[in-house]
């Protein structure tokens, strides 16, 4: 198989996901780019815990199938993110629990309340309602790439980029930690923001949105 290594790598994570509890039955996808205009990425309708090499699609940056295989129905989110950032190498599209939480209230979640928010995280930006597996949803994500790697979809979990697929995975699995200790904050009177000092100090290693 071409890029098994890549192919190796993009099953590992997927198991991660599910063993963490940010997607499961066949939800999610998850995609790593192999060459400037090829992505390979998961199949539609099959648990991300148990995927092999060969059950991954390799496609283009339009989401067209080079070989054989039908990729997910949100490859688009996929390749839209791909087409805006030349820094992008892996996307993963997850459901952690906590954080679509937010995204179901119509809440975002600050970056000013802990270090790990701001430098692993950067802004999240919280996209509006689009039907999924259809043109909506990269169509809502698009505006807000260039200025986030991190975005909360309305009423539809969450999408990260990353500089590789570890990076990608430790930046969803950080929202959702973020996110359930934003809610216990709240149960316990509520958050309060770093002082303003450390927030400047960090704020060029949030590079913007960049990695």
């Amino acid at each position: 198989m071409r890029y098994l290594a890549e192919g190796l790598e993009l099953c590992d994570v997927g198991r991660l996901l599910v063993s963490l509890g940010l997607i499961g039955a066949a939800e999610g996808n998850l995609s790593v780019r192999v060459a400037q205009n090829l992505i390979l990425t998961t199949p539609s309708g099959v648990s991300k815990g148990s995927l092999k090499p060969i059950d991954l699609v390799l496609v283009d940056l339009d989401g067209k199938p080079v070989h054989h295989g039908k990729p997910s129905s949100e490859i688009l989110l996929h390749t839209v993110c791909y087409q805006a950032r030349a820094d992008c190498q892996a996307v993963i599209h997850a459901h952690p629990p906590t954080a679509t939480a937010f995204a179901l209230a119509g809440e975002t979640i600050p970056s000013h309340l802990m270090p790990e928010a701001m430098v692993v995280l950067g802004p999240v930006a919280l996209a509006r309602f689009a039907m999924p597996g259809t043109n909506e949803v990269p169509d809502s994500v698009q505006p807000l790439l260039n200025d986030h790697k991190t975005i909360l979809m309305s009423h539809h979990g969450a999408v990260v980029m990353g500089k590789n697929l570890r990076d990608a995975c430790e930046r969803m699995e950080t929202l959702e930690r973020v996110a359930r200790v934003l809610v216990t904050a709240r149960q316990l009177g509520g958050e309060q923001p770093m002082p303003a000092a450390a927030v400047e100090s960090l704020v060029p290693r949030t590079l913007h949105g960049r990695f």
